[in-house]
């Protein structure tokens, strides 16, 4: 008959182990915490407040090709229903943006350099699409598309 000897250090650190595996499930099964990309306002109805920027990636394909294209960031937003949001877009990359948003009447447009304030509030739910009409498709540098989940 076989006997495995186990030295007391190797015991303690076995016990150990098997101690912060088991806290660490603990934890993380009885957390009833989420964390939400977009956190919305605890009070209902306050007007939510959401900062946007305009961006731009650049690089170089294996034929040395250059290509770059635009973007909102960040590109997906939650806006609750009925609920006042003011949009605060500042123009960092590209002399101007303009943009509008499917679905709606609002229209603008964001200067490198400038902030753009839009103020609103959507009465349907469903996502609605922040357009740059300069960048809306790949050949034209983009598409610079932001989603608005309205929930």
């Amino acid at each position: 008959m076989n006997f495995i000897v186990l030295k007391k250090g190797s015991i303690i650190a076995i016990l150990v182990t098997i101690m912060i595996i088991t806290v660490g499930t603990i934890w993380a099964l009885s957390s009833k915490n989420s964390y939400p990309t977009v956190s919305l306002s605890d009070k209902t109805g306050e007007k939510q407040v959401i900062q946007l920027v305009t961006g731009e990636f650049k690089s170089e394909t294996a034929s040395g090709k250059k290509i770059e294209a635009y973007r909102w960031d960040p590109g997906t937003i939650v806006v609750e229903k009925e609920v006042p949001v003011e949009f605060r877009i500042y123009g960092v990359n590209g002399m101007e943006h303009p943009f509008y948003i499917e679905g709606t009447d609002i229209k603008g447009t964001v200067k490198k350099g400038e902030e753009t304030v839009v103020n609103m509030s959507f009465s349907k739910e469903g996502t609605y699409r922040l357009i740059c009409e300069t960048h809306e498709t790949i050949d034209r540098n983009g598409p610079m598309i932001a989603y608005i989940v309205v929930d």
